[in-house]
C-alpha cells in the first residue's frame, strides 16, 4: 500500500493575503505606490529594448488596478495557485510583483513558460534577497528579548541565485536574473508600517502569530531600529531589492551555445593577431 504524500507546507495564508490587498486599495486610493511604479518603469524599459511588437500579452498580477494597463490589450489574471491561462495562448508573460508570495514559485513560472508561444517572453518582478533586512532584525531582536523567542513576521525571501535558478528549473531558454537595490529612508517608523499597508504587504504568512504585537515589543523593536539602522538627518534606513527575471519559452530557432570543440574559426584570427609559437624564441634568447 503506497503512503500518500504529506501536504505540502503552505507559507501564505491566501485568505489574509487578499484582506491585506484590499485594506490596500482602500488605504492609498488612486494613487500609485512608489516601488509599483519604480519596478513598472523598469519593466516599460525593458520592453521598449526588445525589437519585437506583442500582440497576445498577458500580466499575471494581486494588483490589477496597478498594473492592467502596462501593455495594451493584455490578459490580466491574478495570481491564484492555478493561472487562469490557455496553453500557447500568449506572446508575452508577465509576473508582476507577486511571485514572493507564491507558495510554489516554479509552478507560476512553468505555468507562465506553458502559457507561452514558441520564443514567447517571460518577465517577472518580485521582492528578493534583502528586501526590509532592517525591519527582519529589529523585529527579531525585541521578540527574543521580550518573549524569548521567535515567530514569523516578515516574508522570508529568495536571492538572486536562488530566483534565477527557477527560471532554468521552469524550463525557460536564455534566462536571465539581475536586481535593483533602492534605499529608502523615512521620517519615522509608523510611515514604514504605512507604506506597506497601502501596498497590501504586511504579514500574511500562514504560520505567522495571529495577536497583535505587544506594545512593549513594538516599543523594543522601534528603538533598535533607529539605533541599528540610522538615516541621514534621523531618518530611518529601508532596503528594497527589485529582482528581474527574464526568459524566453523554448524554440527551435533560439541561438544556442556550441560544444566544446566545435569552433570553426580560430581565436587568432578572430583577434586579427599573428599567432606565434610560445617555445620559440629570438636572437637574443628571450621568449619570442
Amino acid at each position: 500500500m503506497t503512503t500518500p504524500a504529506p501536504p505540502r507546507p503552505r507559507l501564505t495564508d491566501r485568505e489574509t493575503l487578499l484582506r491585506h490587498r484590499a485594506r490596500g486599495r482602500v488605504l492609498r486610493g488612486t494613487e500609485r505606490p512608489f516601488l509599483h511604479d519604480e519596478a513598472r518603469a523598469e519593466l516599460q524599459e525593458r520592453l521598449l529594448e526588445v525589437n519585437r511588437t506583442f500582440t497576445s500579452p498577458a500580466v499575471v498580477t494581486g494588483h490589477p488596478e496597478l498594473w492592467s494597463d502596462l501593455v495594451p490589450g493584455a490578459t490580466v489574471v491574478p495570481d491564484d495557485e492555478v493561472l487562469a491561462l490557455q496553453p500557447g495562448a500568449h506572446d508575452l508573460v508577465i509576473h508582476a510583483l507577486c511571485l514572493h508570495w507564491a507558495d510554489d514559485p516554479v509552478g507560476q513560472l512553468i505555468q507562465s513558460r506553458r502559457a507561452l508561444r514558441p520564443n514567447g517572453l517571460f518577465l517577472g518582478v518580485c521582492f528578493g534577497g534583502e528586501t526590509l533586512t532592517e525591519l527582519r532584525s529589529a523585529l527579531a531582536a525585541a521578540e527574543a528579548q521580550v518573549r524569548g523567542g521567535l515567530s514569523p513576521r516578515v516574508l522570508p525571501l529568495g536571492d538572486l541565485r536562488d530566483l534565477g535558478a527557477l527560471l532554468q528549473r521552469a524550463g525557460l531558454a536564455l534566462p536571465v536574473a539581475d536586481q535593483s537595490r533602492l534605499t529608502v529612508h523615512y521620517a519615522e517608523f509608523s510611515r514604514l508600517v504605512s507604506d506597506l499597508r497601502a501596498m497590501g504587504e504586511t504579514n500574511a504568512l500562514a504560520a505567522r502569530d495571529p495577536k497583535p504585537v505587544p506594545r512593549r515589543m513594538l516599543k523594543d523593536a522601534v528603538e533598535r531600529y533607529a539605533a541599528h539602522h540610522p538615516g541621514p538627518n534621523g531618518t530611518l534606513r529601508a532596503t528594497f531589492d527589485l529582482v528581474y527575471l527574464t526568459g524566453w519559452s523554448p524554440s527551435p530557432d533560439q541561438p544556442k551555445s556550441l560544444r566544446p570543440g566545435s569552433a570553426t574559426v580560430r581565436l587568432a584570427d578572430a583577434l586579427g593577431t599573428v599567432e606565434r609559437d610560445p617555445a620559440a624564441t629570438d636572437d637574443e634568447g628571450g621568449a619570442a
